[in-house]
């Protein structure tokens, strides 16, 4: 996707281990219907993107992705009726491939039922918008002149990542990792989230070739770690999950 200087840069999570479930119930809500709503919600989008022509899909990035250099105004929003603050939202609803999805969409689907749980419904929607806009914002920050639209619901899944390592770092998540053969493991939701944390680290300091938004895993991370702390419920505990 692209259109004149415009070219797309895919976000994704890049899992080291591939989560599975946890073994972490919800103890304040019936039903996590913020967490769904927003899986479903951006799945919708997802799949109006696979229907749109080639050159009404570039379009939508364009228009909706997150480009530095419109968001900063140094150059025009390109659909003027638009505020130029509104992709730091949007972009968070786009994405270029089923993968890229479905990565995204697996992470939310196990972390953020116990997120939305901590914090309440409404409050879960709004940490979700905020760690979105603050991950597209540190982006912004590192790569104040690109041009390229950044779409994906990583930076605000990195946002909920971020916030049930705080709150759940003992939680007990099944994951699954190539250690010669594929192989189920049982590990502690800090072992698996610090892991790729620190990966993203790497790649962020070390430069990576690869389309992949680095500072605004990063950035989501840091935000729901700090959002959590100002959100969550008083009578959830930190660093719980035993």
């Amino acid at each position: 996707m692209g259109s004149g200087p415009f070219q797309q840069l895919e976000q994704g999570l890049t899992p080291i281990f591939l989560p599975l479930h946890d073994s972490n119930p919800v103890r304040h809500i019936r039903f996590p219907y913020v967490n769904y709503g927003l899986i479903g919600l951006t799945s919708l989008v997802f799949i109006v993107q696979t229907i749109l022509p080639a050159r009404l899909n570039d379009d939508l990035a364009i228009n909706f992705g997150l480009i530095p250099v419109v968001v900063r105004d140094v150059f025009p929003q390109p659909l003027p009726w638009l505020p130029d603050q509104v992709p730091l939202v949007t972009y968070a609803f786009l994405h270029a491939d089923w993968l890229h999805l479905l990565s995204n969409m697996l992470f939310l689907f196990i972390f953020g039922d116990n997120v939305e749980d901590a914090l309440g419904h409404v409050k879960y929607l709004l940490f979700y918008l905020v760690s979105a806009a603050l991950a597209a914002l540190a982006h912004t920050l590192i790569f104040p002149d690109s041009m390229g639209p950044l779409i994906g619901a990583s930076g605000a899944v990195a946002g909920v990542l971020g916030a049930y390592a705080v709150l759940y770092p003992f939680a007990r998540v099944f994951v699954l990792a190539r250690i010669v053969w594929l192989v189920p493991l049982p590990l502690p939701a800090i072992w698996m989230l610090g892991v790729w944390f620190a990966t993203q680290l790497f790649y962020a300091f070390a430069g990576s070739n690869e389309p992949v938004a680095w500072w605004a895993h990063i950035g989501g991370v840091v935000a729901g770690a700090v959002l959590v702390l100002l959100l969550k419920r008083r009578e959830v505990p930190l660093f719980g999950g035993r």
